[in-house]
């Protein structure tokens, strides 16, 4: 098993490669490592004795970063190292300012493995929800660095518990303690002999609890509303924008829209425009004299989309029409009901959220419109399933704080 692993981790790198000069992802994953381990080994002296998160991509790292944000508070002389597999997250977050050093994860082999935790020498090491590799952890196992997984989820169609599973499981062998978002989870691990576990909430929920409280007002955004139902489509995609931007262009009620695409390239932007009926602006060309009769605000930038919930009372979330729903819980702080798509199966906050009748799922264009117009019709159901959603992230608050007890007990 270990050298069909070795060779599948060979085979992935030379894909990436191949695909590189045609696929912006690839050429930054593949041009992003290419002096890693070299910046590592002139940075290291100052990354000795550090606390290492590993983080697969963006909204895995807004699972660590409360326990970073945490750790910095309570021990501001911690070194904080972070790295990232995704060039997603890396190329958003490399200047993160908590962190001493913020890098890509040279790819997984024992060569590169040996060669980082030797010269980075981590004191601890701290794995976020999942990205499990071979090599790093069984290095930190070897040299005795404790290791741990926080906010983790596991399914039980995952290799781990197949009867095959033998190679993936032994992985697991390498965490000092698992800290996994629910019950569900924890029985899994029960199962195939692991009792190091603790159930925590997802680190998020206090994440997304703290945007909440930090959200400042903004005269823009304010002009835009001018005391106008909002509602807020964030992280879109194509396929989502199809069935909204119908819905818009038909929508009678005296409704405003933001739409917040997951990409913002300049063709993707245009070719929303061009299906827009009604006076649009998008965000970089804004001010408080040009903004206030657009119906539709087009966020044509990285970053504002979880403060901009705050100025709407309906939230769609992008993404369930293809590999999976983006972050719910952002709306659900403001206390937003949240439409969505179909595949939200992997995904426990919108299980939850569903079952609370907090969330909705639809399939198709003639359902959304029904949602959207009962919403906007039906004050009492929308103040009641937007309160539902809050109340969900207020009752799930608390895992960062306890997380960060048991890995520093003397803080307690």
């Amino acid at each position: 098993m270990l050298i069909i692993y070795n060779l599948a981790i060979k085979l992935y790198y030379l894909a990436a490669i191949l695909i590189s000069p045609f696929n912006k992802k690839a050429h930054s994953f593949i041009h992003g490592r290419k002096n890693t381990l070299k910046h590592l080994n002139v940075i290291a002296p100052t990354l000795h004795n550090c606390i290492w998160f590993h983080i697969s991509s963006l909204g895995e790292f807004e699972q660590g970063r409360p326990l970073i944000e945490e750790i910095k508070l309570r021990y501001p002389d911690e070194k904080i190292l972070v790295t990232f597999f995704s060039p997603s997250g890396y190329e958003i977050r490399k200047n993160y300012e908590l962190a001493e050093y913020v890098s890509y994860l040279p790819i997984d082999t024992a060569k590169n493995a040996q060669f980082f935790i030797r010269t980075i020498k981590p004191k601890m090491a701290i794995f976020v929800k999942y990205d499990f590799w071979h090599h790093y952890l069984n290095e930190l196992h070897k040299k005795s660095i404790p290791t741990y997984l926080i906010s983790a989820l596991f399914r039980k169609s995952q290799i781990f518990f197949k009867w095959y599973g033998g190679f993936n499981r032994k992985m697991l062998t390498s965490f000092n303690y698992f800290y996994v978002q629910n019950e569900y989870s924890k029985n899994l691990l029960n199962k195939i002999g692991f009792s190091n576990i603790a159930v925590s909430s997802d680190t998020r929920f206090d994440r997304v609890a703290q945007i909440a409280k930090q959200c400042k007002p903004s005269e823009i955004m304010n002009k835009f509303k001018d005391n106008k139902l909002i509602i807020i489509a964030g992280s879109t995609w194509p396929e989502d924008e199809k069935l909204l931007l119908d819905f818009i262009n038909q929508c009678k009620q005296d409704v405003k829209f933001i739409i917040a695409p997951h990409e913002i390239h300049e063709s993707h932007i245009n070719s929303i425009k061009k299906q827009l009926e009604k006076p649009y602006i998008t965000f970089s060309t804004t001010n408080p004299e040009n903004i206030a009769d657009k119906k539709v605000l087009i966020i044509d930038n990285i970053g504002m989309l979880s403060g901009l919930y705050q100025y709407a009372e309906i939230a769609y979330i992008g993404g369930g029409f293809g590999t999976g729903i983006h972050n719910t819980l952002e709306p659900a702080t403001f206390g937003l009901p949240i439409i969505i798509g179909p595949k939200y199966r992997k995904f426990k906050e919108a299980l939850d959220m569903l079952e609370n009748k907090g969330a909705f799922s639809i399939k198709n264009k003639t359902e959304l419109q029904q949602k959207l117009n009962l919403l906007i019709d039906n004050e009492k159901e929308r103040i009641q399933s937007g309160n539902s959603n809050r109340s969900y992230i207020e009752n799930n608050t608390g895992g960062t704080k306890m997380i960060i007890n048991k890995l520093f007990p003397e803080s307690v």
